[in-house]
């Protein structure tokens, strides 16, 4: 029936486009922060009235398949930006979101994925305040693209920067890396049946950013998204001119994520993440924010390496492999997987 699908006359900002909107977010409890203004005045902008320093960011996500073990184009798009901020050291606070959808869409299927992103936001602690919704006409758009704006206030004034890396720096991960990448590569490729147990680990970071921002020694965090693990290292060591050094055997890797990479020939270490964090810390505090994050459910943490001011590899990653040997570990090229987020 019309009425179960996307038509054009839902973005064209008149009658039905704001019956679609209200339906859509009619679970949205909303919130305002400060006393601003936020989604409930359907205005052009919103008002956020913030003392604090603050960190922001905007993501597109185009992810395909839509839906996937582990979460959909909505969570992800919540947790992607949400997990940008907090690992800059910032307590999220405000999202603003902008769909576009291509006409025909069933409004189902959009529904599921809205309140995918609601649940996220709302569990966070996190206000809607504004957004947009766009129709494109029937084949001009593949089904769904969404950006959201995520904006957060800058906690203990410290910064978490790729470039603050230092020599004699304990590398962190907080989990398992490849997940998410492995699942959408599988998928894409038509082998859901090698899929088994594996899901993506598409969540929010902020609780591994607030047990982490308890220690002072802590220098810059990192959510491996695109380009996975050996990306977020490689912009480590070239933003801070340093060399890093990686043991393969100590890289979490689930046994299935291996499977799949070695049945496709790919370095799960390429592998895209969208709920781990990357973390470059001072060595005498390491194992103790390993311990701490273990404690609290995080029983794949690991620290898998260190930082070191070394003239002939400063800028690049080393990594021991499992056979004894050294190699660098390069920045990923080309088209590693095509809309992974």
């Amino acid at each position: 029936m019309l009425e179960d699908i996307i038509v054009l006359a839902h973005g064209a900002g008149g009658k039905e486009n704001e019956a679609l909107i209200k339906r859509l977010f009619s679970k949205l409890r909303l919130k305002k922060i400060n006393g601003g203004i936020g989604l409930d005045a359907f205005d052009d902008g919103a008002i956020i009235p913030i003392q604090n320093n603050v960190v922001t960011s905007i993501d597109s996500y185009t992810v395909d398949p839509i839906f996937f073990p582990g979460g959909n184009i909505g969570k992800l798009a919540a947790t992607g930006s949400i997990n940008d901020v907090a690992v800059m050291g910032a307590d999220p606070i405000a999202a603003l979101d902008s769909i576009v959808v291509e006409e025909g869409f069933p409004i189902t299927d959009l529904k599921k994925i809205i309140n995918s992103m609601i649940e996220v936001f709302e569990q966070e602690n996190i206000a809607v305040v504004g957004g947009d919704l766009k129709v494109m006409p029937k084949g001009k758009l593949d089904k769904i693209l969404i950006s959201t704006v995520v904006i957060g206030k800058l906690v203990n004034k410290t910064l978490y920067l790729d470039s603050k890396v230092k020599p004699g720096d304990k590398i962190i991960v907080s989990g398992t890396v490849g997940d998410h990448g492995a699942v959408i590569t599988a998928l894409q490729m038509g082998i859901e049946a090698e899929i088994g147990e594996l899901i993506s680990d598409c969540q929010p970071v902020t609780k591994v950013m607030r047990i982490v921002r308890e220690f002072k020694g802590v220098h810059a965090a990192k959510d491996p998204t695109r380009g996975g693990l050996a990306m977020s290292l490689n912009e480590f060591a070239s933003k801070s001119n340093v060399t890093i050094e990686i043991d393969e055997e100590l890289i979490p890797v689930r046994s299935e994520v291996k499977a799949l990479s070695e049945m496709l020939g790919i370095d799960p270490l390429i592998l895209a993440c969208e709920g781990r964090v990357v973390l470059s810390v001072d060595s005498e505090i390491a194992d103790e924010v390993v311990k701490a994050l273990r404690k609290n459910g995080y029983k794949d943490a690991s620290i898998i390496g260190y930082a070191r001011d070394d003239e002939d590899w400063n800028g690049l990653v080393l990594l021991k492999t499992v056979t004894g040997g050294l190699r660098i570990l390069d920045k990923p090229t080309g088209e590693i997987t095509p809309r992974i987020c």
